[in-house]
């Protein structure tokens, strides 16, 4: 990746941090729509669903 990065005009050094970064950013994206659905599927009345299967 280094030498991909030589050739254009204005450099970055990817490090440790723009990983980290990167994975939590999405980690807790993940776990906003994990909660975001969890909380819909407690809030539903368990009787509604069963009736539409």
């Amino acid at each position: 990746m280094t030498r991909w990065l030589q050739d254009f005009a204005y450099r970055i050094q990817p490090g440790f941090t723009v990983f980290a970064f990167a994975f939590f950013s999405a980690f807790l994206i993940a776990m906003a729509a994990v909660l975001l659905q969890s909380l819909r599927a407690i809030r539903d009345n368990p009787v509604n669903s069963l009736r539409s299967e």
